[in-house]
């Protein structure tokens, strides 16, 4: 009879102990799981997202300068933006130097250098994401206003014929940004080198032509496809 009551008093001893690990009465907690290091590819991805919002708004900051009738507003306006710019290059950059494949990130980096004004770095940022994704259009469409702004017309033409194959938007794009160059070459020149802007003015029109005839004649047949 006492060996029953002893082993039932064990029994409910040890019960307890197992109630009170149970309800941490005493038990160490298991360690939590180390975080998984990121690889350098998902590094490269977290510095290029980061950087993508730091583009949209330097180009909203960048908007309202333009806009901006009031000096000082403007002159806000424009050193946020430029100031947005370098911190998103500086996060492409990043992004390059962990992943050197990633033509996304390169063509950024064209992109801010370019609003920078560094555009002989831009031409080899968007030569390098071309290199990488051939035919990428935005690519294409970018370095189309680098050569733009460095008087290197027959690149910018030859930028629109390339893209008016592919993508006929971001072709409409580049064209609009060669109109708007040469309105402000023409009020920057003050009648010099005239001749160069009317030749190139009347390519400009010419090939707007051609796209809304083109566009037109697709919209046509695309509703007697329908019929």
């Amino acid at each position: 009879m006492r060996i029953a009551l002893r082993v039932l008093t064990g029994l409910l001893l040890a019960g307890g102990m197992a109630t009170g690990w149970a309800n941490g009465g005493g038990g160490m907690p298991s360690p939590p799981p180390m975080p998984r290091e990121q690889t350098p590819q998902q590094k490269a991805r977290d510095a290029y997202n980061d950087g993508v919002h730091d583009v949209k708004k330097a180009d909203k900051a960048q908007a309202a300068a333009a806009q901006a009738t009031d000096a000082g507003k403007k002159d806000k306006a424009a050193h946020e933006a430029r100031d947005r710019y370098a911190e998103a290059l500086a996060r492409f950059q990043e992004a390059t130097g962990l992943d050197p494949q990633l033509p996304e990130a390169w063509n950024y980096v064209g992109y801010t250098s370019r609003k920078l004004g560094h555009y002989e770095e831009a031409l080899a940022a968007y030569d390098k994401a071309l290199t990488l994704k051939p035919g990428y259009t935005d690519a294409l469409e970018y370095r189309g206003e680098a050569y733009l702004a460095l008087n290197r017309i027959p690149d910018a033409q030859q930028a629109y014929l390339d893209l008016y194959a592919g993508n006929r938007e971001l072709a409409g794009k580049l064209l609009t940004a060669m109109k708007n160059w040469v309105a402000d070459q023409r009020a920057k020149a003050a009648g010099n080198n005239a001749a160069n802007l009317d030749e190139l003015d009347k390519w400009i029109q010419e090939r707007a032509q051609i796209a809304g005839q083109t566009a037109a004649l697709t919209r046509a047949g695309t509703a007697a496809s329908w019929r």
